[in-house]
Order: C-alpha cells, then structure tokens, then sequence
C-alpha cells in the first residue's frame, strides 16, 4: 500500500501500529509522526527513519496525507484534532483508535466533510495479535475503507461494524479484556500457592497455561466449549474445578457484570 500517512501520537498503541507498518512495507519516507514529547520523537526519527515534528503545523501545507490516525489519550484530543481539519474534503480519511470518542465528535471538530472511522484495538497488538473492530461515517469511500483495514491488519485481525454503539460492547470485552485474562492468570498463579505449589513454578503453569489455551483455541476449528469439554474427563479433576466456576454465582456472572460495567463507563465516556 502506498499512502501518506500522518500519525499523530506515537505511544504504546501508535508505537505498535508505526512498527506493524513497517514490518508491512510501508516506507518511512511516507509516514509522518506528530507527537509533543522532543525526546520520544527524536527516538522515533532515529530508530524508524521516519519524519518527526511536535504540532501539526510542522506539516508543511503542501503535503496531502491519505491518512490521518489518532492515537492520542482521549483527554489530549480537544488540543490535538482540530489543527487537522485543514486536511478534510482532500482524500483524506481520519482514523481514531481513541476510546470514548465518537465519530460525531470528530466530525464537530474536522467539520461535516470529513471521512471518519473510529475503532478500538487491544494491547496484544504489540506482538501483532491484536483484534480490532471499527466502523466509519458515510464520507469513508470504499478504497478509504480498505487502507484503513490494512493499516490495522499489520497489528492483527480487523472486524467492520455498521452500528457504532456496539463499539461500547466491544471496547468492554476485546479492549479490557486483555486485563481479564491477565486477572485469570493471576488468580489461577495465588491459586496454586494456596494449594502448596512455590510461587515461581504456580506463575510459571498458570502463564503458561493461559497463554498456551490461548493459541490452541486460536489454531483449533473448535468452539470453546468444544475444546473445554474435550479437556473434561466425567468425574474427574477438571469436571471438579468447572462445578465451582460454572455455578450459578460462577465465571459467567462474574464475567457478564464485568463487561457490563465496562460498557456502562464507555458509554459514560462517550456523552
């Protein structure tokens, strides 16, 4: 894919998306990253070879990016986006991995021309196992589209949606729910401990454990419960523990007010 790209902000999910597009074939010389901090930016033009600047107006006004992408902390955004809209109504689509932000806002500060997707990514981007799921505004062509699915596919899979509000749904299972997983993994480690096991070798199983589930599950046909009823032996160890987790006031009560909770903040978040 060749398109000029702008990256305003570059911290640990810019930083994963910057380096993804590398690793894709983008070239440096097309990518241009905005990001207030001298030290990282330095950093990043050195390490990358890649065009730096503090503010949007280091730009020069002849330069027309195909892509602008958000990756600032959603409080940052009021002071941010705006110094953009001069790039809206020329080709350019506005891609924001920021939560609680909506393509409405956007569209306020760009004005009503701009070409909007927002989405939300997950932290296992940063080993380019991410999962994405995004959605666009009526402006966002077909070929626009398309660039924006490549540019998050180079951190792992991507899912389109129609209905924005969903995204609240979605940032509380795929975008917190690395944090779960890691929760698990830590209660499964205390677990052990408890049950006599030392304290290195109960983390070791337990990430190890978790970690290797994860990327049977992801190689495997199966569906979840398929894979954990083929770990299950009638009357045994497993069937044991997964009495306790499976009760009524179990894992799926604790986990669906979890993600419950989560959605009622994004929706907070979003106004």
């Amino acid at each position: 894919m060749t398109v000029r790209l702008v990256l305003a902000g570059c911290g640990k999910m810019g930083g994963a998306l910057l380096g993804g597009w590398l690793e894709r074939g983008i070239k440096n010389s097309d990518i241009i990253v905005i990001d207030p901090n001298a030290e990282v930016a330095a950093g990043l033009g050195k390490r990358f070879g890649v065009k730096v600047g503090a503010a949007a107006d280091a730009i020069n006004d002849g330069v027309r990016p195909g892509v602008v992408v958000f990756a600032v902390k959603p409080q940052a955004m009021d002071g941010v986006v705006p110094a953009y809209a001069r790039f809206a109504g020329h080709g350019c689509v506005f891609l924001s991995i920021a939560a609680g932000k909506t393509i409405a806002y956007f569209e306020e500060k760009l004005g009503k021309g701009a070409a909007v997707v927002r989405c939300m990514p997950n932290t296992p981007a940063a080993v380019r196992r991410g999962i994405t799921v995004a959605c666009s505004n009526q402006r966002v062509t077909a070929d626009q589209r398309l660039q924006c699915s490549e540019l998050l596919e180079a951190v792992g899979d991507v899912a389109w949606i129609d209905d924005e509000g969903l995204l609240d749904a979605v940032t509380a299972v795929s975008g917190s729910g690395p944090a779960y997983v890691f929760l698990l993994t830590e209660c499964l480690a205390r677990a052990g401990v408890e049950a006599g096991l030392p304290e290195g070798l109960a983390e070791r199983l337990a990430k190890a454990t978790v970690s290797g589930a994860g990327e049977l599950m992801r190689l495997a046909s199966d569906k979840p419960e398929i894979l954990r009823s083929n770990v299950t032996s009638p009357g045994g160890t497993t069937a044991e523990a997964l009495a306790v987790l499976m009760a009524d006031n179990g894992l799926q009560r604790l986990m669906t007010d979890a993600v419950g909770a989560a959605t009622g903040r994004s929706r907070e978040l979003a106004g």
